[in-house]
């Protein structure tokens, strides 16, 4: 389970700051804090003269090793909160903590140190390299992480025996069929150990036997390894699934249950 120290700095000073991801990444001190806490998030695009409200004042708390589904029709903003919570994007306003250490005014760089040693993520139409094999698509991230070559092959193949693919180490996606595509994707989010994993439509270019075959994996590891697991979705029998559903409709919450 992640802790952290409790921080009383601003993250205006950038030696300040530094200290804060140093902590956030470290995992240190006894504190626990949610996972992930959102108060009042807003996101703005501009397009020419006109804005657009992506998010309006989103507030959410996510506890760690929960499984968390995100609903709503398109452009209700769920896939824009996924960004900001995977620290591909920052909001215009608000505050996102992720284990108690506020993000949202942190560098590049910064996001992306946690981007790799936090965060793990799975998309729908899998992102795989064509002309790699699935050993190296796997292990790709250990590569920005500066890790040697031995330990990336025999970190990637210890990730592919979990989804259950150590025996496809060699195969280029063009030789999986859909549901391994998407279980190496797994495989590559788990590489560097995330303490929580972002699923964007894990399910939506699957048949629905595969998509229960990956839905039942996800479950496996969430309760196996006690991953944080959040999962953006339109389909009901996938929501169905996770402990708790937050519903999104024109950028805002509109409602929260708890599945029985």
């Amino acid at each position: 389970m992640n802790t952290q120290v409790e921080a009383t700095v601003t993250p205006d000073d950038p030696l300040q700051m530094d200290a804060m991801v140093d902590t956030l990444i470290d995992d240190v001190g006894t504190d626990v804090p949610p996972v992930i806490e959102t108060q009042n998030l807003t996101k703005v695009y501009t397009m020419g003269d006109t804005e657009i409200h992506a998010l309006r004042g989103v507030s959410v708390t996510i506890q760690s090793g929960e499984m968390v589904a995100l609903v709503g029709p398109s452009g209700s903003g769920k896939s824009t909160l996924m960004a900001i919570l995977g620290a591909l994007d920052k909001p215009t306003s608000g505050s996102y903590k992720l284990d108690g250490v506020e993000i949202g005014r942190m560098s590049q760089d910064r996001l992306s140190d946690i981007r790799n040693y936090r965060i793990g993520f799975v998309f729908q139409k899998f992102n795989l390299l064509a002309r790699t094999d699935a050993q190296t698509n796997v292990a790709l991230p250990l590569v920005y992480a500066g890790v040697a070559a031995r330990e990336r092959a025999a970190r990637a193949r210890q990730a592919l025996e979990v989804v259950s693919l150590g025996d496809r180490l060699h195969h280029h996606p063009n030789e999986l069929s859909g549901g391994q595509q998407q279980r190496v994707a797994i495989a590559r989010a788990l590489i560097n150990n995330p303490s929580i994993i972002l699923a964007d439509e894990p399910t939506g270019n699957l048949d629905s036997k595969t998509g229960e075959e990956i839905m039942r994996l996800f479950k496996q590891l969430h309760e196996d390894q006690g991953i944080t697991l959040i999962i953006v979705t339109h389909s009901p029998e996938v929501a169905q699934q996770a402990k708790r559903v937050i519903t999104m409709r024109d950028g805002e919450v509109v409602d929260e249950y708890i599945n029985p």
